[in-house]
């Protein structure tokens, strides 16, 4: 027998058995979602909703793909089963994905759009385009529970405040979810709870150490979240009140939520010049409160910061060795984005008073003084990022909407000031637009991105290309995961098919304890992609961020199209996602 023989045999052989496995667990797996008294042959006759026939299998769990049909009835995958088994199966759609692969629906770890989902449209086009079937929302801060502090806290829309007193009490948390999936929303919608709402809900807005009291109030607030379905507890270090919190707190916070099987996850202290210190914190909440880990869109932010991102990965690999869980969400691009408020020095914050601090002329020359100089010993974000590599987008006010796209050096230089006072001027205007900063290195992106430990977040909320007079945003809302999968696996060969698409679907499910998402597999819920694996690509730039993705052609949510042959349907039949500590 020839080399190349001895490799085609086993190979063979190895796919026949895994498809002899799968057409016995799924004729079981039908019978279970059926009746007891279903046989296979039976179950493999249909009737289905939808058959998705002849198409490439990437299951989700890393293993290579095979051949195989998919069937449909109701929201459950029930047959996966061999090429052609199908073929005369009753069904009310049939799908021919020859030359196509079936993957399970994506899984965006880190999605922003709270408030899309209780007061938007609910069908997320830029997410569902890109083959995204749940948004894991949360970083930082929640809209539940609230009380008065909490609520005292929001600024703006009063509509928004009216909606958050019905997500007070014990089960508020759970309100909330209540709220977006009766709202309607295309994708399932599931949520962190924000330890920047814990902190204000026993504090408000105060700096310091909480009392024993609060401290009592953050962890029943903690265990209430747990019990209605919170995957944790998710912090954002940088922002204000939030960044308030020290160690010990987070620490209580995680001994609360570990009981109920939860995670901490973060948006680390620093991803600059105290990168390591914070990642050090980070493991020791971990440790502690007996919980696993995970960071947020893992980077090493600023030119001077590049060189610690092998250190940075050597840690994690460390910890992971010696027996702690940890793991990390990334985007694939060397940009991040957040608000330029960040760019002011936290404790400017402190209760509430940002905009009265920077109005008072003595105070704001230090501040501007500290927006710049990382020696004074004061953090603030965009410390040792030049202004001409600071976007601005997203701007309110019609006055400062030429300066939409235009880079921080271009708008001093056109209001005839510094960088910091320009960023001061704007947010004392009433203004209050986000940022997109390239501060990362490519090389670095990819080096995490072969990590068989990250997972995919687009740290985005979600979009109607429609909306785009509302001004720019970052492309990853439109083409994270089309972007790795036509850059980095086809064009580059970073990754393969099979480990990119783990990162998107079973890696998150597992890390969430979803237990029946994130594969291909009889029995599961039908989140199903349908792409093209020669054409996928992200269209969306940070010049013209409002372009869909290419290359997906199917997506289901719960057994519902919501996107068919590349076009929107309208549907929402998303449905809130929980923890394991959930007691209905």
């Amino acid at each position: 027998m020839s080399s190349i023989s001895s490799r085609i045999v086993p190979e063979f052989a190895t796919r026949a058995l895994r498809l002899l496995a799968l057409f016995t667990l799924s004729g079981c797996a039908s019978m279970g979602a059926t009746s007891g008294r279903s046989s296979p042959s039976a179950t493999l006759a249909g009737p289905f909703d939808v058959v998705i026939a002849n198409g490439r299998v990437v299951d989700g769990t890393g293993n290579p793909w095979y051949y195989a049909d998919v069937a449909i009835r109701g929201d459950r995958i029930v047959a996966v089963a061999p090429p052609h088994s199908l073929d005369a199966a009753s069904t009310t759609r049939r799908i021919d994905a020859r030359g196509l692969v079936v993957a399970p629906g994506f899984i965006d770890m880190q999605g922003q759009s709270a408030e899309a989902f209780v007061f938007g449209d609910g069908r997320a086009i830029s997410k569902i385009t890109q083959g995204v079937t749940s948004e894991i929302l949360g970083e930082g801060s929640t809209p539940a529970p609230a009380n008065d502090k909490v609520l005292a806290s929001v600024m703006g829309d009063t509509a928004v405040t009216r909606t958050m007193r019905g997500f007070g009490g014990e089960h508020g948390f759970g309100a909330w979810l209540d709220a977006m999936q009766h709202h309607g929303v295309a994708v399932n919608v599931g949520s962190y709870l924000g330890a920047e709402t814990v902190r204000v809900y026993a504090m408000g807005a105060a700096p310091g150490a909480p009392s024993t009291a609060q401290l009592d109030t953050m962890r029943r607030v903690v265990r209430d979240a747990m019990r209605d379905g919170a995957f944790g507890v998710a912090s954002a270090l940088i922002y204000p009140p939030g960044s308030y919190a020290g160690t010990p707190e987070l620490i209580e916070m995680a001994r609360a939520m570990s009981p109920f099987h939860g995670t901490y996850i973060t948006h680390m202290r620093s991803e600059g010049d105290s990168l390591l210190e914070a990642t050090d914190e980070t493991m020791r909440i971990g440790r502690d409160g007996a919980v696993p880990v995970i960071i947020y869109h893992l980077k090493a932010a600023g030119p001077s910061n590049w060189s610690k991102e092998p250190a940075l990965l050597a840690k994690i690999d460390s910890a992971r060795s010696a027996g702690q869980d940890v793991t990390a969400t990334m985007y694939p691009y060397p940009a991040s984005s957040n608000g330029l408020a960040s760019c002011v020095p936290a404790y400017v914050s402190a209760n509430g008073k940002l905009l009265e601090n920077l109005r008072d002329a003595t105070k704001r020359a230090r501040i501007a003084r500290e927006m710049n100089d990382a020696s004074l010993g004061i953090s603030a974000d965009c410390q040792g990022i030049a202004p001409d590599k600071i976007m601005v987008v997203g701007f309110s006010k019609p006055a400062f909407k030429k300066y939409e796209g235009k880079r921080l050096s271009e708008i001093a230089q056109s209001m005839g000031t510094s960088w910091q006072d320009a960023i001061i001027d704007i947010l004392l205007a009433g203004d209050s637009p986000g940022r997109v900063t390239f501060s990362m290195d490519e090389a670095n992106v990819a080096m995490e991105m072969r990590k068989p430990w990250t997972m995919i977040g687009t740290d985005a909320e979600a979009w109607n290309p429609a909306d785009s007079l509302q001004g720019l945003t970052h492309p990853r809302a439109y083409g994270s995961y089309p972007r790795i999968l036509g850059r980095y696996v086809r064009e580059q060969k970073l990754l393969t098919l099979e480990d990119a698409i783990r990162k998107m679907t079973s890696l998150p499910a597992d890390r969430l304890g979803l237990r029946d998402r994130g594969q291909v597999r009889a029995g599961f819920f039908a989140d199903i992609v349908v792409l093209d694996p020669n054409t996928i690509i992200d269209r969306a730039t940070y010049d013209k961020p409002h372009q869909l993705s290419e290359g997906i052609r199917d997506v289901f949510v719960n057994g519902t199209a919501v996107v068919s042959d590349g076009a929107v349907t309208g549907a929402k039949p998303g449905r809130a996602v929980r923890g394991a500590g959930w007691t209905q």
